[in-house]
């Protein structure tokens, strides 16, 4: 059985962009973490207010913000992916998602965190649930650490896991937005968790589980 689940808004409502500032804020430099997060609050309120896409948006915001650490190696980056793990997607979890996870896993699954998100951003959270990562991955090079290739999103997010696990379905598949939609039709048994009100209408329409419920009706 193969087991299937987003990541952000999905398993957690955490966001890498502040769990690496606040590494940078305790680790490298208080100043320079503000001076971040004030840069980027045009285009935070741009996309707060709908006026540019808040995926997109944040996506974007992701990978340049690989550049805020500094004269990167694998030890540095993995001490701040631990961080923004156990300071920020793990604070912020959801607690009813991940468990049903990790009894997915107890039962004898093959759980996978598929998403856009840089891979060591989230290993840590994976090993905590016994999962196994399909995100986009990175390199370091000369002191910097930066994605290869594009972000694995949207179509190319289930392309990936197909390919990987060498399937045409999975079993079961757990997404939050109407962005995994191309990923929940890829399963026998798609969940829509806690979904926004594109992905609520779609799975009602086609009878897909709902599990939480944020409210959104149209």
């Amino acid at each position: 059985m193969i087991v299937v689940s987003d990541m952000m808004g999905t398993l957690t409502t955490g966001s890498p962009f502040l769990g690496l500032m606040d590494w940078v804020k305790h680790n490298q430099s208080k100043a320079r973490a503000n001076w971040y997060m004030a840069s980027i609050m045009p285009g935070y309120l741009l996309a707060k207010r709908g006026v540019i896409d808040w995926q997109e948006w944040g996506q974007k915001l992701m990978v340049n913000s690989l550049a805020y650490i500094k004269n990167a190696t694998p030890e540095n980056v993995r001490d701040a992916s631990e961080w923004i793990v156990e300071h920020d997607f793990w604070k912020k979890r959801r607690v009813d998602v991940v468990t049903r996870l990790i009894k997915h896993r107890e039962e004898g699954a093959r759980v996978y965190i598929a998403s856009s998100v840089v891979e060591p951003f989230i290993e840590p959270f994976a090993r905590r649930i016994g999962a196994d990562v399909i995100g986009t991955p990175t390199e370091i090079v000369n002191g910097r650490l930066r994605m290869v290739g594009g972000l694995v999103a949207n179509e190319k997010k289930i392309e990936q896991v197909l390919s990987r696990l060498g399937v045409d379905k999975v079993d079961v598949a757990y997404g939050d937005t109407i962005l995994d939609v191309p990923m929940l039709e890829k399963a026998d048994h798609p969940v829509a968790v806690y979904p926004d009100a594109k992905l609520k209408k779609i799975a009602q329409e086609r009878g897909w589980e709902i599990f939480g419920d944020t409210g959104w009706y149209e």
